[in-house]
């Protein structure tokens, strides 16, 4: 008997395509037409598992009649994804983030508490609520998905479906400009956006027009705060410049790295900006379609963006032939890779692709595709709000404006500070009280799980794309994560190390193999059992972190080894010797 939907899956499907055919149960299309409908495999796997908790095979069955897809190829797609369950039992599910900053916070005690307790959880890698670790994700199937931090044993089980608050805001609101909003204006009301002065800043650009906008990016010296540190004028000129009518811009929230959690503030508070900044990038580039690419373990952002984006279409507020929507991740660290982003907006496994060609000739879709970050998005709406002349007068000549940066681990009070670039790491730090309880501070990890260990001497650094470059550590995404002087750092190295190995798409051969070997070697010699001497294995991890950075084919890659490498260098508590 052939896998059938149930009530629950079809509707859940047909919602969000469209009904099927009458009297034939679906609708069939071919060549270009099935091709056009592929972009919405993610979105209906969503669909059916949001009704029912997983992805069963009469509900695959049913979005691949509908959407003429392979079901081979359908289920390839659903087991990339580390939120889908196909095959799955259903019901509600529990993650508890188990990565290297909730384990500061309890998380260990806390799931050794839901193992004695028998309460059914999955443990998760970092859910960007650092914040306020340790943290849990929810899902109840037909109620959706929420946040939960800090949770305990004792609180875990009364989780309700309250949006969180978008954060503590720790500065003084006189010295911030991207984070002026947050808290202050309403993120479900565009009334009190445009109140605050909202839309404004589009209505300049539409007056001013494209040229004079790319203008003031370049004059600004504005670069991408996604860790690339691209020139923004360069690569929005690049848009405009390109060929064809149809063009794409898209906002990168796919906001993943462990440590990270800014863009996830600016999203939930401060929506109706990142609609604004789109609206922006679409009238600047001649893009008639733009996305906002969330993170699935993002749900209230993506319920703010999406309600802002209705809204605003509703006022009338878009240019005549701009459309944009909201898609959902769904636990693949690698989307956040421009090029994985697109395979995965387009209905495939979250895969990176060779450059070139580059987005801005064959993007999303093969055509021609702006892309940044949530924070650059913001930072280039204050460009045209202000002038690229006052914005390059904050920060340094190679470093302009400001910056935002996620505290995190061992600190007094965590969260996302807003500072000048050549803000020194010590001065941040003070910021945030210093290091947990008066202790001592054993090593800062800067960037991330693919960023670098540091030791005191970072602190007298000053934070710019610089500086840090010639100290040999990175900004990255703008993650700093604490830790005292009493971490063992072995755990840590192997939870970074796991991280990367899970995550690897497994497209390249230096990275599939090489994340699962390093893994390998760390647990080895933790455990006292190394492959020969501990000396051999250091030179294994060695080889495996040159081949890594050399060949593989995107950052992920590129990167799996930096922490570890950087831990054995400084000779951190606990790292291999």
């Amino acid at each position: 008997m052939l896998d059938r939907p149930t009530e629950a899956e079809r509707r859940a499907v047909d919602d969000l395509i469209g009904p099927a055919e009458a009297g034939s149960g679906r609708v069939v299309f071919g060549g270009r037409a099935a091709r056009s409908r592929r972009h919405l495999l993610l979105p209906a796997l969503h669909a059916a598992q949001d009704a029912t908790g997983s992805i069963t095979r009469g509900a695959l069955a049913y979005i691949c009649d509908r959407l003429t897809i392979p079901p081979a190829e359908a289920y390839g797609v659903a087991t990339f994804y580390a939120l889908f369950k196909p095959d799955g039992p259903g019901g509600p599910t529990t993650h508890v983030c188990d990565d290297i900053v909730c384990v500061q916070h309890g998380a260990e005690a806390l799931c050794r508490s839901l193992d004695v307790s028998g309460e059914g959880y999955e443990r998760s890698p970092c859910l960007g609520q650092c914040d306020r670790a340790p943290a849990a994700m929810f899902h109840r199937p037909g109620t959706g998905y929420g946040n939960a931090a800090p949770v305990g044993a004792d609180t875990l089980g009364s989780f309700a479906f309250d949006e969180l608050s978008p954060g503590v805001i720790h500065q003084e609101r006189d010295r911030l400009t991207l984070l002026r909003r947050v808290g202050q204006v309403d993120p479900t009301s565009l009334d009190s956006y445009i109140a605050a002065g909202g839309f404004q800043t589009l209505a300049k650009a539409r007056e001013i027009g494209p040229e004079a906008v790319i203008a003031e990016l370049e004059l600004s010296g504005l670069r991408g705060r996604g860790g690339a540190a691209f020139p923004i004028g360069i690569k929005w000129a690049g848009v405009r410049a390109a060929g064809g009518r149809e063009k794409y811009v898209i906002a990168n929230g796919d906001e993943s790295e462990p440590g990270t959690f800014k863009d996830r503030l600016l999203m939930e508070g401060d929506p109706f900006a990142i609609v604004e900044a789109m609206a922006l990038y679409g009238h600047v580039t001649g893009a008639t379609r733009g996305y906002i690419y969330v993170r699935g373990e993002y749900p209230t952002a993506e319920r703010r963006l999406t309600s802002a984006i209705d809204q605003v279409r509703d006022a009338g507020l878009f240019d005549d032939d701009f459309g944009l929507e909201v898609r959902r991740g769904a636990g693949a660290y690698i989307c956040g890779e421009e090029t994985a982003l697109f395979a995965s907006i387009e209905g495939y496994r979250g895969e990176p692709r060779q450059k070139p060609p580059f987005p801005t000739e064959s993007g999303v879709f093969g055509k021609p595709t702006g892309i940044n970050n949530i924070e650059t998005l913001l930072a280039a709406l204050e460009v045209v709000a202000v002038g690229g002349e006052a914005f390059a007068r904050v920060g340094t000549s190679q470093s302009s404006g400001p910056k935002l940066f996620c505290l995190s681990g061992a600190i007094e009070k965590p969260g996302v500070y807003e500072v000048p670039f050549g803000t020194t790491l010590g001065e941040l730090v003070a910021m945030a009280g210093g290091v947990l309880g008066g202790r001592n501070l054993g090593a800062v990890l800067m960037g991330g799980a693919a960023g670098v260990f540091s030791d005191e001497t970072a602190l007298s650094v000053p934070l710019t794309f610089e500086d840090t470059r010639e100290a040999g550590i990175t900004l990255g995404s703008g993650s700093i994560i604490l830790f005292d002087d009493q971490t063992d750092f072995g755990p840590v190295l192997r939870r970074i190390a796991r991280f990367f190995r899970d995550e690897s798409c497994g497209q390249c051969v230096p990275c599939r193999i090489g994340t699962v070997r390093q893994e390998e070697a760390l647990a080895r010699l933790e455990s006292g059992r190394p492959l020969g001497t501990a000396a051999d294995e250091r030179r294994r991890l060695d080889d495996l972190a040159t081949v890594m950075t050399d060949a593989s084919i995107c950052g992920l890659g590129q990167t799996a080894a930096s922490a570890v490498q950087s831990a054995i260098r400084l000779g951190l508590r606990g790292a291999p010797r």
